[in-house]
């Protein structure tokens, strides 16, 4: 804690010179004069803001006290330095697998002495899968396709147009991994953007690196955010102004692989909350303090953000990886079940400062491994409204993979399947879910520590701490109360269950706390007792949390009027959307309808500007009966404007922007064509209270409308949300060259019903009368009744648990896509990376899913009974041919003439040729060197020769035997005359 330097935030974004006004007007009356605000130069300073950092020199806590007392000041904290240790650790590839002693060398944002306990430990918890740490180092670790990342890649989803935010250490400007670096901004005291460390690099090439060491989504627009220095320091402050501007930014994805044990930091906690309400799926690291329980880190316990553990490639939780439970509930209740999910953390590999590839460990290594998948998963999904950090976190929770033989505290849900998760996303429907989906005191060890004894009359309930997840809306709550539903045919009746919950689900989830107790009666009984728990979430209709909207063809009630007009004096902001009125239009459009053979006229245009100028004549302001169309153009956009009214009235101080048009009231009516010049459009307003609201005025809503729309103005809406959100109003719009002097309204009727109309018909807030239509008595608010619940007489489910299913997925009816046709091809490595770790296809360790490591075993077996079936076909081949005679080897003859004599061809006379392969006794054909027969020897050959060719044979043993037999079996008769041919066809072929 910094002493002197305290965090004021406020009700609201203020400017800076209203936030300064507000510490000056509290401070006014303590006895505090040595203050200042510490200037804060970062992106976020030309916005308004939620927040000032003050330093007060002396340390007064009545001053404070004063401070809080301001009615814009919602909070005073002291000022945290964070040191949000950055949870990693370096993989030693050269060290052994198989060692039963580690060293610890991941950092902890605890203290050490804690983390101490650990260290004479040196196993992983192994869940039994496997037996030997040494298949560890033959797993490749491209964890992007070791997911099968690579089979949504092949669909062409590749995460683009996903905006994903990484606060972290910063990125060098020029780094080869990344092409769709779209912004990078320093936060912290030290100038400069790059990465001194190499963690923020490794986090970014984690989820977007498009070389090398692949990321998860290459083509996701990336949003470099560095909040720690490279002394690895930062301060609350940094991260709240980092904050607002993802918020400015509209971030769909944000990774923070940091944290510390400080939930307490209020400022932190709240803004954190404030991003997620604005649909930020946040991603964070659960802490490097395992094996420990208890040890979560903020503020991946928070239950709107994703938490993640870290394994290793053969499914161990990593021993380094915090434990749950959640320890905000202790001591008033019980912790609730985290992390979320876990996914590979060790020895995985990602993005070098400088390029190439490194490889890390730790939960940091973990979350970016989540948080590419859910940037790759938000790419997949056609209607994007859809996805919000309730909806991302019930895809992966219910398509877990979970762990054998490991806690739920351990592993959460299980380990992050990917492609189960796409088959969710894209068959989801807005629903609320509960984590755990189930209770089972029996089930062990997941179910641990509930599972470790059985429950007993007059012992303590037992209370399970569970999480309400809404999809359906950022804020819902709880219809009547839950009912507990007993099975009566598996004793039920037997327990007893008391619930507290949340009041408000906010922001995407609230928490329901169930006390179990065994009732009175079943005090001497034992057995399993079963029932389940019904619970109805509702959830309101989305509307802007800082501006409201009206319906424009409705009347309004005298009370909605007052309510509104004092909820935008108090800050509250409006956007009113209009349309055309003209009763003179709507005379001259009616027409014979020849359904219900009846004349039809309008009974309002395409808005009630008169019930609109009732409600906005309190600020000067009013539409007119004008009717105008026509193209322009607005800060470099296309625009239609498609049978709109004007702007009658505004105030003086306010940007009212003008266009030319054409007059299409006057053309309907008279069939003339004008064109007038500087009509009013558009408006924007500032109320002058302190603390007061802002109206916008358009005159045309139909390029908002599905069914009239020719060009959308979604971007001006999106402008103007800024404005009426944090009072930002677009340079675009303040500077241009179309705004004009705002209209007194001088000289001009204000638009009137139209006389015997039937809108009372239609309105849920006129009535008829005597006198004519009149508004309604206000109708009461609804009250609602408590139901009690209701034993069932029915049987429980035989599973309590198949998989973490919601309410509107069946994943047995979902077909995944066609894996073996999606397998990429292999591609040439880049130059500095390792080709151990590169295989992009087929079955490997730290791959496998529960279905294909069932099926391994039996395609073993059937392989090796057809090897077997070979050997002994072959064997019985072998056995039952017939022995065939060894042919008989012809003695050599030498010849002493030239020209051979007539003799039978059946005999066969060996040319010289022939002779010159075969040489026995040492003989040689010319050219060759064999050895030199004595005089004597030649002589006798020439004897023999002369009575008539007479076959020899060599003596046994003599080097003429050795090669007779050699040569022997490859003798066959051929039609080539090559070596080892029959004597006869080389007679034939003699010259």
């Amino acid at each position: 804690l910094l002493i002197s330097e305290y965090i004021v935030a406020f009700n609201g974004y203020f400017t800076a010179k209203a936030r300064n006004s507000f510490i000056s007007s509290a401070l006014k009356s303590s006895a505090i004069d040595n203050w200042r605000i510490i200037p804060r130069n970062n992106p976020s300073s030309d916005y308004p803001s939620d927040f000032e950092v003050i330093q007060i020199k002396e340390k007064q806590k009545s001053g404070l006290l004063t401070l809080e007392d301001h009615p814009n000041i919602k909070r005073v904290t002291p000022q945290r330095k964070v040191f949000r240790s950055l949870k990693y650790t370096e993989a030693e590839p050269g060290s052994p697998c198989n060692e039963t002693r580690w060293s610890q060398k991941w950092q902890s944002s605890r203290p050490l002495r804690r983390a101490s306990l650990s260290l004479g430990s040196g196993f992983w918890h192994a869940t039994g899968r496997h037996s030997s740490r040494r298949l560890l180092r033959a797993i490749p670790r491209q964890v992007a396709q070791t997911l099968q990342a690579d089979v949504l890649w092949q669909m062409g989803y590749t995460g683009t147009n996903v905006r994903v935010a990484v606060f972290d250490t910063g990125l060098s400007e020029k780094h080869p991994h990344f092409k769709n670096v779209k912004e990078r901004t320093n936060w912290t005291n030290e100038r400069t953007l790059d990465d001194g460390l190499g963690h923020g690099t490794f986090v970014a090439g984690v989820i977007a690196s498009m070389r090398e060491c692949q990321g998860f989504a290459p083509d996701a627009e990336l949003h470099i955010f560095r909040v720690f220095t490279n002394n690895q320091v930062s301060y609350t402050s940094w991260f709240l102004d980092a904050f607002n501007y993802a918020i400015l930014k509209k971030i769909d994805v944000l990774n923070l692989s940091i944290g510390g044990p400080d939930f307490m930091d209020h400022p932190f906690v709240d803004k954190v909350w404030e991003l997620t309400a604005n649909n930020v799926i946040m991603v964070s690291a659960i802490g490097n303090d395992g094996p420990l329980y208890g040890t979560l880190n903020n503020p991946a316990d928070q239950m709107d953000v994703i938490g993640v553990g870290g394994i290793d490639f053969e499914d161990n939780i990593a021993r380094f990886s915090s434990r749950g439970m959640t320890t905000w509930e202790l001591p008033g209740g019980y912790g609730r079940v985290k992390p979320d999910i876990v996914t590979y953390g060790a020895g995985v590999r990602g993005s070098g400062v400088k390029g190439g590839c490194r490889a890390l460990s730790g939960t940091s290594v973990a979350s970016p491994v989540v948080a590419g998948a859910v940037t790759l998963l938000v790419s997949t999904v056609q209607k994007r409204e859809l996805v919000n950090p309730a909806s991302m976190k019930q895809a992966l929770i219910a398509s877990a993979r979970r762990l054998p033989g490991v806690n739920m505290f351990e592993q959460g849900h299980g380990k992050l399947d990917l492609l189960r998760a796409y088959q969710i996303l894209n068959s989801y429907k807005p629903q609320a879910s509960l984590s755990p989906s189930y209770i089972d005191l029996t089930e062990c060890p997941y179910m641990w520590p509930y599972c470790s004894q059985p429950i007993y009359y007059g012992g303590m309930p037992t209370i399970v701490n569970v999480t309400i997840l809404n999809g359906m809306g950022v804020t819902g709550r709880i219809v009547d109360k839950p009912e507990w539903q007993p099975y009566l045919p598996q004793h039920g009746d037997n327990i007893e269950v008391a619930f507290s919950y949340s009041s408000v689900l906010w922001p995407w989830s609230g928490y329901l706390a169930i006390s179990i107790s065994v009732t009175k009666k079943a005090a001497s009984w034992e057995g399993v007792a079963q029932g389940h728990v019904m619970v109805t979430v509702a959830s309101p209709a989305e509307v802007d949390s800082n501006s409201g909207a009206e319906q424009t063809e409705e009347e309004y009630f005298p009370e909605e009027v007052a309510k509104l007009r004092r909820d935008v004096d108090n800050g509250l902001s409006l956007i009113v959307f209009s349309d055309w009125y003209n009763t003179s239009v709507m005379r001259k459009v009616k027409f014979y309808d020849e359904n219900t053979r009846q004349w039809w006229m309008p009974d309002t245009g395409g808005a009630n500007v008169p019930a609109l100028n009732e409600l906005l004549s309190v600020w000067n302001m009013a539409f007119s009966d004008g009717l105008y169309e026509g193209d322009f153009t607005l800060a470099n956009h296309d625009m239609y404007y498609a049978s709109g009214c004007s702007i009658a009235k505004f105030p003086e101080d306010g940007i009212v922007i003008t266009q030319t048009f054409k007059d299409q009231g006057l053309e309907v009516l008279k069939q003339e064509t004008v064109v007038v010049e500087n009509v009013p459009i558009l408006g924007l307003y500032q109320l002058p209270a302190e603390g007061g609201g802002r109206v916008v005025l358009y005159g045309d809503s139909n390029c908002l409308d599905d069914s009239h729309r020719q060009k959308d103005c979604f971007w001006l809406l999106d402008a103007l949300l800024q404005f009426t959100s944090y009072g930002v109003t677009p340079p675009s719009l303040s500077h241009s060259g179309a705004r004009q002097r705002p209209p007194s309204g001088a000289g001009l009727a204000a638009p009137e019903r139209m006389e015997g109309n039937h809108l009372h018909r239609y309105s849920k807030v006129l009535e008829a009368r005597l006198g004519g239509p009149e508004p309604r008595a206000l109708p009461a608010c609804p009250h609602l009744s408590w139901a009690k619940p209701q034993p069932l007489n029915e049987t429980a489910p035989s599973n309590l648990w198949k998989h973490q299913k919601l309410l509107s997925i069946d994943l047995d009816k979902v077909v995944l896509p066609n894996f073996r046709s999606n397998r990429p091809q292999v591609r040439p490595l880049s130059p500095g990376e390792s080709g151990a770790w590169d295989i992009p296809g087929g079955i490997m360790p730290g791959r496998y899913n529960q279905e294909v490591g069932q099926t391994i075993p039996v395609f073993a077996f059937l392989g090796a009974m057809v090897v077997l079936a070979f050997f002994v076909v072959q064997i019985n081949k072998a056995k039952s041919r017939p022995k065939r005679r060894k042919p008989r080897v012809k003695r050599p003859q030498l010849v002493q003439q030239v020209h051979p004599p007539k003799a039978p061809s059946s005999w066969g006379a060996p040319s010289r040729a022939a002779r010159g392969q075969v040489e026995p006794w040492g003989l040689r054909s010319p050219g060759s060197k064999g050895l030199k027969p004595s005089a004597g020897r030649v002589q006798e050959l020439r004897a023999r020769a002369a009575r008539g060719w007479g076959h020899w044979r060599a003596p046994k043993g003599s080097l003429g035997s050795d090669l007779a037999g050699r040569l022997a079996p490859k003798t066959k008769t051929t039609s080539k005359g090559c070596r080892g041919g029959s004597g006869s066809d080389q007679a034939r072929r003699a010259p």
